[in-house]
């Protein structure tokens, strides 16, 4: 694995946590969740950017991402 394989993965894991934390979700009720709607797609691909801002706002994007596509966690 990559150094930057691991950096994602290990950022990835923080951003379910977080999620999860917000929307009162288990850990993998809220991993489930991203998948379903399109948030840990949206994570891989703008790893770049998002991996730069704070773990709020990391969770702001990807509610609106999920809600984008059909989710409906409030």
């Amino acid at each position: 694995m990559s150094e930057l394989q691991k950096n994602m993965a290990d950022y990835f894991v923080i951003c379910v946590n977080e999620f999860a934390k917000r929307y009162n979700l288990g850990v993998k009720d809220a991993f489930l969740y991203l998948d379903k709607y399109d948030g840990l797609n949206f994570l891989e691909e703008f790893y770049d950017v998002q991996h730069t801002l704070s773990f709020d706002e990391t969770v702001d994007n990807l509610t609106i991402v999920c809600r984008r596509h059909g989710g409906e966690v409030s």
